[in-house]
Order: structure tokens, then C-alpha cells, then sequence
């Protein structure tokens, strides 16, 4: 775990938790107090992956638990994604609490057009000891100026976008979640769970942490990062480079050049160089590398071949060079791999 944040301790005024003894009464001074902030459009699972995770924790926990409530700007029924409502409170009037968790979805674009919704953003953000967004909830941490200067991450199909519309953060595409000091972001959906669990190792160690994943039955660290989805989904829903990528995918096994890719489109390389990442967000380097990593996950957990060949016929040429792909992007090498996810287990 990365420094930058000290664990919060919770001795509190009375003062400080009227706003919270409606849902619950206080249980032990080490409580931590957890505020989702909702809105119109917010994906449910980005609100009830953490919210579920620090409940777990509470459960599985000897006197040291979380408190969670969800707010809005008005409080009341918020309607979220796929026709489920949220009964949120009011937002909290002035009371600190240890961590705000801003959910994405798809009406965090909306919301962040709000000048009223980023205000309370921001204000609640001062009241708070950390503060995350899940998914594309960094949308509304970016506009509200929470992440300038800072590293954050965002689902994987938005990391672009992300990087275009607000140049002072420094977008890390690949982690499934990233801490800055007091500021945590996380990548796509379940990536939420992820977060979550984070912090209650930073709060409780890595013990309740342990505990709470396998309530949960989730990977306590999950092997890989979010880039290990994003490049052959990538290449397929860009069209223009459609044709490409199914040229890709008959050549891979071959030693190929950026010059190979760019003649195949028709473009100087440094036209091809340019206009690829902008559609794609990602150099074609760094496509190839992952096309021929995708390559190689389903030879080695369809095939008996051996990582030789995995590694000749995904075209990385020498098994050095598919072993360090491999742990360069998903932390664990291809034979870890196949043993943790060949479908004959």
C-alpha cells in the first residue's frame, strides 16, 4: 500500500454525528463514516459494490466497523441506471467523515454539467478525510477539481476521454484502482469492490481485508489491470481501423513493424502513428503488445501447447520476451496464468 494517507481515527463530537445516528447507532469510537453521493443516471453496482463491501467488513469485524449512508443534493428517490431508485438522505449539514465515494454511470456526464451537483461535490469533499470515485465518477472529481495535478484511473473506454477534456490528470489506464495522497479512483464497475477492499486494509489490515473478500468471494488482489480487457475491444468498436484489425488477427504470429501496419492502412508511419492513438487511445505498439497478450491468454488456457509456442505463435518470437509481457502487464507470468485459469480447472 502506497503512503499518503494515515488511517483516520474516530473519536468524534456528538455534534459531528447527529447526522448520522438516524441510520445507525454509533457502535465504538474507531467507526468509520462512509457518504455516497448519488444522482440522477448513477450505475447501481458502483454504489452497492462498496457500499456492500464495508458492510461486510462491519460484519466480519471485532468492534472496529464502518457506518455508510447514501445523500443526494435533495435527498429523497434518486433513480439510477436500469430503473432501480435509491431512498438518499440529505446532504450532511457541516459534520466531518472519513470518506466521500462519488459513483459513474451514465448520467455522471449529465451531472457534472451541473454547476449546483459540483458545487456539493466539492463542498463535501472538504468534509471529508478521503475521497473516490468509482469508474467514471473521476468525471466528476475532474470537474469539480479534486484531480488536478493528481494520478487517477477511469474505466478502461474512458481513459481517453478522460486524458482529453482535462489535461492536468495524470490518467494511469491500466490499474484497477489508483491512490493519490487522500484522493483514490477506480477503473470500471466491479473494480468498485476492489477500491473498497483497499481501504479497509489501509483502515483495518489486511487481515479483515482478507476476511471481507472471501465473504464476498472476490480476489483479495486481483491479478492484472483493466488494459488486459481494453485492446481487442478497443480495436474492434474503432472503424476506421477495422479492416486492420482483422489483418491483425490472420498476422500476429509474424515479426511486425509499425512500417507493416502503416503501409496496410495506406499512411506514412508518423500519419498512422498520429491518428491511430488519437482513435485509440494507446500507441499501436502498446495495441500489438496487447492483441498478441490476448493471443496468448486463450492459446494457454485452450491449448496444451507449451509457452514456447505460445509465445511463437502470439508473436513475441522468444518465451523471455511473452514472460515479461506477461508480468509487465498482469503481474503474474504465463505459467501462473494457465494455472489459474485454464477452463480444465
Amino acid at each position: 500500500m502506497s503512503e499518503g494517507i494515515k488511517s483516520v481515527s474516530g473519536v468524534a463530537k456528538k455534534t459531528e454525528l447527529a447526522y448520522f445516528l438516524p441510520m445507525a447507532k454509533i457502535a465504538n469510537r474507531m467507526s468509520r463514516r462512509i457518504v455516497v453521493f448519488v444522482y440522477e443516471g448513477a450505475q447501481p453496482i458502483d454504489v452497492s459494490g462498496p457500499l456492500q463491501t464495508f458492510d461486510t467488513a462491519s460484519e466480519e469485524a471485532s468492534g472496529n466497523d464502518y457506518r455508510c449512508c447514501v445523500v443526494s443534493v435533495d435527498g429523497g428517490p434518486v433513480r439510477l441506471q436500469s430503473g432501480m431508485t435509491v431512498l438518499a438522505e440529505p446532504l450532511p449539514k457541516g459534520a466531518r467523515f472519513d470518506t466521500l465515494v462519488i459513483p459513474g454511470g451514465p448520467g455522471v456526464h449529465a451531472a457534472r454539467k451541473s454547476l449546483e451537483i459540483v458545487r456539493h461535490v466539492r463542498e463535501l469533499a472538504k468534509l471529508a478525510d478521503r475521497v473516490c470515485s468509482v469508474c467514471t465518477g473521476a468525471f466528476l472529481l475532474a470537474q469539480a477539481g479534486l484531480l488536478e495535478g493528481r494520478k487517477a484511473t477511469t474505466h478502461w473506454r474512458a481513459c481517453a476521454t478522460l486524458s482529453r477534456e482535462f489535461p492536468g490528470v495524470q490518467v494511469q489506464p491500466d490499474p484497477i484502482w489508483v491512490r493519490d495522497e487522500q484522493i483514490w479512483t477506480s477503473a470500471g464497475v466491479t473494480a468498485g469492490i476492489d477500491l473498497a477492499l483497499a481501504m479497509v486494509e489501509a483502515d483495518f489490515g489486511s487481515a479483515l481485508a482478507t476476511r471481507t473478500a472471501r465473504r464476498l468471494v472476490v480476489y483479495m488482489h486481483r491479478s492484472g489491470g483493466q488494459a488486459q480487457f481494453s485492446t481487442p475491444l478497443a480495436l474492434q468498436t474503432a472503424d476506421s481501423f477495422g479492416p486492420l484489425f482483422d489483418w491483425l488477427d490472420k498476422n500476429l504470429h509474424r515479426s511486425l513493424k509499425i512500417t507493416d501496419l502503416a503501409d496496410e492502412v495506406g499512411m506514412s508511419p508518423r500519419t498512422f502513428m498520429r491518428h491511430f492513438t488519437d482513435k485509440i487511445g494507446m500507441t499501436p505498439g502498446k495495441a500489438l503488445e496487447g492483441l498478441r497478450l490476448e493471443r496468448a491468454q486463450s492459446l494457454l488456457t485452450t491449448t496444451t501447447f507449451s509457452i514456447a509456442e505460445v509465445a511463437r505463435r502470439a508473436g513475441f518470437g522468444r518465451e523471455e520476451r511473452l514472460r515479461n509481457a506477461f508480468v509487465r502487464r498482469f503481474s503474474i507470468g504465463p505459467t501462473q496464468w494457465r494455472q489459474r485459469f485454464t477452463e480444465n480447472t
